[in-house]
């Protein structure tokens, strides 16, 4: 039996799946949790600022910063997510993958020169920068194993995908 392997745009969906359902997680939670939410849209904002800073490029307003920064963190999370979706084992990929990303977050900003508060505020921030990493990598890696079955094929409830 040949096994199916993962095509590039099956693995870019799934990476842009898991990066969707991160953003979707953080735009929602720090609506409810201000005080203790991670603000990954925070440090994407400072990080974009400092590049056209360094390239002596316009500063963008706010709402217009914000707007690149959504759209460059879930092309950039959806190119890393889609690192699940090449292969087998892609839940088990994307679980590494999602905690790497959520340990990066909280320990890379502040020595990027980023800043340490919006993803290192509290314990619960930690916790939860870690968590919804691994959320959007476990939504990748679930996607991809979906992509991946051959149509027709039965689940194990017995009923069709």
């Amino acid at each position: 039996m040949k096994k199916k392997k993962t095509s590039v745009p099956q693995a870019l969906m799934a990476g842009l799946a898991g990066s969707v359902a991160l953003t979707a997680i953080h735009e929602t939670v720090r609506q409810f949790r201000p005080k203790d939410a991670p603000r990954m849209d925070v440090l994407g904002m400072r990080g974009l600022r400092k590049l056209l800073g360094k390239a002596d490029a316009p500063q963008p307003d706010n709402d217009t910063l914000y707007g690149l920064t959504m759209v460059g963190d879930i092309i950039s999370n959806g190119l890393y997510y889609s690192l699940v979706g090449s292969g087998r084992d892609a839940i088990r990929r994307g679980l590494l993958l999602g905690m790497a990303a959520g340990v990066g977050g909280v320990l890379l900003p502040g020595p990027l020169g980023l800043g340490e508060g919006p993803s290192n505020r509290t314990p619960q921030t930690k916790l939860m920068t870690v968590a919804w990493y691994t959320v959007g990598g476990l939504v990748a890696g679930a996607v991809a194993k979906q992509l991946r079955r051959k149509p027709g094929r039965r689940s194990n409830t017995g009923k069709r995908p």
